[in-house]
């Protein structure tokens, strides 16, 4: 029996106004013009303060909390708009975590700076980490083999997937730039070049792999993860619930193991390379 299957049925129901878990109990309420003002003012004042502490403390302009919201509200109302009809297809749910994995590999690649054709090779990590774990995790029965899993358990995968391998990318590649004296020094002594380069880019790039350890470590102790809470919200017991996060914690460390090391050898080999200045 699957872990989602094993939980008590999700009754949720998504409307333009509300979203209903469990019955009659509103998670979110924006029913009605007040309840639409109101969730419009609180982003909008989200976004605005966080720009502006940013600005405050000489971290940035701030414009890129205000276009960060602007796109998720946007893409996050498309994404309502059509996930209804992806979820009644194989073929176009195929293609949604196509999609998401080429989105997630072209930012990552323009987070570290890459441009070009090389910006896309980021999207070798990201799949190679994400698909083989939730393959493993609908093979073996732990999720039901059914749309309205695989998208959200490939969403969080390659999400996490994405974020570990910018860092792994932006750290590597730092590193190499900052510490090119200690790279030059390893080939004088016969090093090869992307031996080299290892000298230099691997203990930085292991802190990529930090924030989900962290993250694991204090589950339930300092944060209740979505899928935790999500899950006890459509009727589950704890058990199953911590059960259902615990696989998905698990998930995130191996994805971000893998995607890690390939970044890392992707910039030792000279793939993903920054322009030169």
């Amino acid at each position: 029996m699957s872990l989602l299957t094993a939980t008590t049925p999700f009754t949720a129901s998504l409307t333009p106004a509300t979203l209903v878990v469990a019955g009659d109990s509103t998670l979110i309420d924006v029913s009605g013009t007040d309840g639409v003002v109101r969730l419009v003012l609180v982003v909008l004042a989200f976004a605005v303060l966080a720009a502006g502490l940013r600005y405050a403390m000489g971290l940035g302009d701030g414009r890129a909390e205000i276009t960060a919201t602007a796109r998720a509200t946007l893409q996050l109302g498309l994404v309502g708009l059509v996930i209804a009809t992806v979820l009644q297809s194989w073929w176009l749910t195929g293609a949604f975590v196509l999609l998401m994995i080429g989105v997630a590999g072209l930012t990552s690649g323009g987070r570290m700076g890459v441009t070009g054709a090389r910006r896309a090779w980021p999207l070798l990590p990201v799949a190679a980490a994400a698909l083989p774990v939730t393959a493993v995790l609908l093979l073996v029965g732990l999720l039901p083999l059914r749309p309205i899993s695989l998208i959200p358990t490939a969403g969080i995968l390659i999400g996490n997937s994405m974020t570990a391998t910018t860092l792994a990318g932006r750290r590597a590649l730092d590193a190499l730039r900052e510490r090119r004296g200690e790279y030059e020094a390893g080939l004088s002594i016969g090093l090869m070049p992307r031996d080299a380069a290892l000298l230099v880019a691997r203990k930085p790039t292991r802190l990529a792999l930090v924030p989900a350890l962290d993250q694991t470590r204090t589950v339930g102790l300092v944060t209740l993860p979505g899928a935790f809470v999500g899950t006890l919200l459509g009727g589950a017991t704890p058990l199953e619930a911590a059960a259902l996060q615990l696989v998905v914690l698990a998930g995130i460390l191996l994805a971000q193991s893998i995607a890690v090391p390939i970044t890392l050898e992707l910039v030792t080999r000279g793939i993903l390379t920054r322009p030169r200045r």
